[in-house]
């Protein structure tokens, strides 16, 4: 795989998802961009193979935004998010898990507790 290529798919799709935030309600933008902030910089360094699958999801979110968010004109545009099956949430490491709960609990305004073992 040649890197600057790879680099430079990694910023298009980074920027997309920026762009498509714009798309947001003003309350959750700052949420949402702050999380593809944090986890764009979490797998700056990832293996190969993290890479791919990193950026198949997020592709993958970019399309299903831009198909939420009605790109074709309001009369298209469809209820924000998706519900997560059982299996996705079974794939999911513990690590992840807690990045969800914490989302979750930051996008309904309620405070997180942090455990000390994080």
């Amino acid at each position: 795989m040649n890197i600057t290529s790879h680099v430079q798919r990694v910023k298009f799709l980074y920027k997309t998802i920026l762009k498509l935030h714009r798309g947001l309600p003003l309350e959750i933008q700052p949420l949402g961009n702050n999380y593809v902030r944090d986890e764009f910089r979490r797998h700056k360094n990832c293996n190969p193979a993290e890479a791919q699958v990193f950026m198949t999801e997020w592709a993958d979110y970019a399309t299903k935004l831009a198909e939420q968010l009605g790109l074709r004109g309001p009369q298209q545009a469809k209820k924000l998010g998706i519900d997560l099956d059982q299996d996705a949430i079974e794939k999911m490491r513990d690590e992840q898990i807690q990045q969800l709960y914490e989302l979750m609990m930051t996008a309904t305004g309620k405070h997180v507790e942090k455990s000390n073992d994080t």
